[in-house]
């Protein structure tokens, strides 16, 4: 099984970083599209997903969140997901890149987008109060104008998306990362930053302290306040999350990809991969083969 990266269309967008897509135009025109939606594809930018009508799944990094009408579908950069068309769901897809979360920071309180997926309590289908849900809509809605005005404005879409992106916070469940201030903040996405990096190097909670100068004891404070994880867990988190994207990404068997991780040796890896899993690489690679 080969699993597409997909990348942001900035010509289709006329190179602004961010659009919104009618769910309805995208199950329709799928099969005209690179790859197809409905089987699971890595993303290189951000997803809110609003569905006004239907119910359904949705495939997050290989588990099945379900959805139905007023969801909110939350979709981070990197993660593996595709959709379920399956009851033909009604709503809107707003896309947006790490370039536009940087724009948008620097005109305007907005706030921080930090990988909540990695939380032990990670969940990305929410579903809010109907005045949020009507307010939410109309905010989308006008946001897919803007877009798509002549002479439309970023400043505008930013402040409309600052906007909608506030209301949602408001009254979503409890988010570890709002305990941070913007020192701890801006630490801990550095953090997250060199673990994406060099996470096959080592798994040294010590080391990444020491990179961020800082001590390990801090590191761990400010990891529990963002996921209610240690450092060495939120490492570990990351590590299983990347060797199962890999696994059915790339379709590697588990001694090339134990290798590419870092380990002395296939079993190692393989105990690690099953302490955390309770099951073994190939056994979850053979259950996402022919999806």
């Amino acid at each position: 099984m080969n699993i597409p990266l997909v990348g942001f269309n900035h010509v289709k967008t006329s190179n602004c970083e961010i659009e919104v897509i009618d769910l309805e135009a995208l199950y329709q025109c799928k099969e005209r599209l690179t790859h197809n939606p409905t089987l699971p594809h890595r993303v290189n930018f951000n997803h809110i997903i609003h569905i006004e009508e239907g119910e359904g799944t949705h495939l997050i990094d290989f588990v099945n969140y379900p959805y139905e009408s007023g969801a909110f579908i939350f979709i981070q950069k990197n993660q593996v997901h595709a959709f379920d068309f399956s009851h033909k769901p009604k709503g809107k897809v707003l896309i947006f890149t790490q370039e536009f979360i940087n724009q948008a920071l620097t005109n305007m309180r907005l706030p921080e987008f930090v990988p909540t997926h990695l939380e032990y309590t990670y969940k990305p289908v929410f579903i809010p109060d109907p005045e949020t849900i009507s307010s939410s809509e109309i905010l989308l809605t006008e946001i897919s104008k803007e877009l798509h005005y002549q002479e439309s404005n970023p400043l505008i879409t930013m402040f409309l998306f600052s906007s909608l992106s506030l209301i949602l916070r408001r009254v979503m469940p409890e988010n570890h990362h709002d305990k941070l201030n913007k020192n701890q903040l801006s630490k801990f996405n550095d953090f997250v930053a060199r673990l994406e990096t060099n996470f096959h190097r080592t798994r040294d909670a010590t080391y990444y302290a020491d990179q961020l100068h800082t001590t390990y004891k801090t590191l761990n404070q400010i990891c529990k306040l963002a996921c209610n994880q240690t450092a060495k867990q939120l490492i570990d988190t990351y590590t299983i999350l990347e060797a199962k994207r890999r696994l059915v990404l790339d379709g590697l068997p588990t001694q090339q990809l134990a290798y590419e991780l870092g380990f002395e040796d296939a079993s190692n890896f393989v105990k690690y991969f099953k302490k955390h899993t309770l099951i073994t690489p190939s056994r979850f690679q053979k259950q996402f083969q022919g999806v």
